[in-house]
């Protein structure tokens, strides 16, 4: 048995992270990795997939490239095997970094191999045991394979096995309407397929403002793909062009068929195989480990990080928890999840970035409201790229003035909400922001002249 000051299960965002601070504090750690370091953005996520649609941007802006006056000889084409293999490369240099770094760090053991507790102190790793006082998890998730009727009976992919494709689908079905499927869809419609995205609900992205879904679901069917909603019972059956899929859809044909289907209808953690029974921690009924706003789980001295804990399911907010773990077990300070200003993007083009609540979400929280609107057609920058799609939104509380959320969905959407995102973090008022005076000619430049023309919602 190997004794340790404290042993991180997994090499995600947060673990590697957290294994730097605790080595620099003078302690002995082992990180256990079952697989791919990195975790999920590195090999499956965020890195791969933001390479691949900076692949499909290219491609989507050389076939307009005569509406900039430049003149490209013969059709775009895309060779999908240099697209997935220049994805592949990206990813590979991002997990040799976090292998190597780990490998290097002082204090450091790391293991491979899967991961069980034996009790709420010790896991054992193949023929290998170790324990230390403090345990912390970091295991991430899965892509959830629905039970619909049919699913085993045929071959479908998932967001891992996507990345695998050498090859350009011919009809690409997507089944989910939300941010993994979206993403998908534009960016395999843009290197030449044919896409349909299949939804149960009544809408595309159903957490966000009718307005804003309204205005995705527009962007996706003019460049091309079928969106099919209220999807009230999805099946799947082998058909010699592929895959048949059974829709019940409230509009269009009952069956569409595709050469592939990828299924991305959420996700499920990775913590029905760690014998966390025996280890007394608690998971919610969706497999989500229990944990406090300072990510302590039901036993003390084992923390949950990352996706695997339920409050959050994005790198940034993963490493966030590193930083609130830390700042508890090393620093003594009592940094808390609480107060943690939501966000997150949508990497379709142009890109979503949204914060906070919608205005939906707003207004059933009972406050008085104020909201300010601008479409992207009166927006200098986008009206100088050429990209005028979609809308900018904030939504502000009418008595405090404080902001409560936002969203931008335009061309550099995904950036310009972060001045919205500090504002909400340092609990100012919009005029504080209001007043700001932001550089000509930018997106965020807007954002103060929004503020300035709220009207009561």
């Amino acid at each position: 048995m190997t004794t340790l000051d404290a042993i991180i299960v997994g090499a995600g965002q947060a673990g590697p992270a957290l294994a730097g601070r605790l080595t620099a504090a003078g302690q002995r750690v082992a990180v256990v990795e079952r697989h791919l370091f990195g975790g999920t953005c590195v090999n499956t996520g965020c890195t791969p997939t933001k390479t691949l649609v900076a692949s499909a941007y290219a491609a989507h802006l050389a076939r307009r490239a005569a509406e900039y006056g430049v003149m490209l000889d013969g059709a775009v084409r895309v060779d999908m095997a240099a697209v997935k293999a220049r994805a592949d490369g990206v990813a590979a240099a991002s997990r040799r970094g976090v292998e190597t770094s780990l490998r290097n760090m002082d204090r450091c053991t790391v293991v491979q191999g899967h991961a069980h507790f034996e009790d709420a102190r010790t896991i054992r790793v193949g023929a290998e045991t170790l324990t230390a006082p403090r345990v912390f998890l970091n295991v991430g998730c899965r892509a959830r394979v629905p039970d619909l009727p049919g699913v085993h009976d045929v071959p479908f992919l998932t967001n891992v096995s996507m990345l695998a494709l050498e090859q350009l689908p011919r009809h690409l079905v997507i089944v989910g309407g939300s941010y993994i499927g979206l993403e998908f869809a534009q960016m395999y419609r843009r290197f030449g397929a044919d896409v349909t995205v299949v939804e149960k609900g009544p809408r595309l992205l159903g957490r966000e403002d009718e307005e804003i879904s309204t205005a995705i679901a527009d962007i996706l069917q003019a460049e091309g793909i079928t969106v099919r909603t209220g999807a009230s019972c999805i099946s799947l059956a082998p058909h010699e062009e592929g895959v048949a899929i059974g829709l019940d859809c409230q509009q269009g044909t009952p069956v569409t068929t595709g050469s592939h289907v990828l299924l991305a209808v959420g996700r499920v953690p990775n913590t029905d195989d760690l014998g966390l029974d025996r280890a007394g921690v608690t998971t919610d009924a969706g497999g989500f480990i229990t944990v406090d706003d300072q990510l302590r789980t039901s036993v003390p001295g084992i923390w949950a990080m990352g996706d695997c804990n339920g409050r959050g399911a994005f790198t940034h907010t993963a490493y966030n928890d590193f930083e609130i773990v830390a700042a508890a077990v090393v620093d003594d300070d009592p940094w808390s999840v609480a107060t943690r200003v939501p966000a997150y993007a949508l990497y379709i083009d142009p890109p979503l970035g949204r914060v906070g609540m919608t205005e939906a979400q707003a207004r059933d929280s009972g406050r008085r409201l104020l909201v300010g609107r601008r479409p992207m057609t009166r927006v200098s920058r986008a009206i100088e790229k050429g990209e005028t799609q979609g809308m900018m939104k904030v939504v502000v509380d009418a008595d405090t003035r404080l902001i409560l959320g936002a969203a931008i969905l335009g061309v550099g959407g995904d950036e310009a909400i972060h001045g919205i995102i500090d504002i909400m973090h340092a609990g100012v008022t919009c005029d504080v922001l209001r007043r700001a005076v932001p550089i000509h000619p930018t997106v965020s430049e807007l954002i103060p002249t929004i503020l300035g023309d709220l009207e009561p919602a």
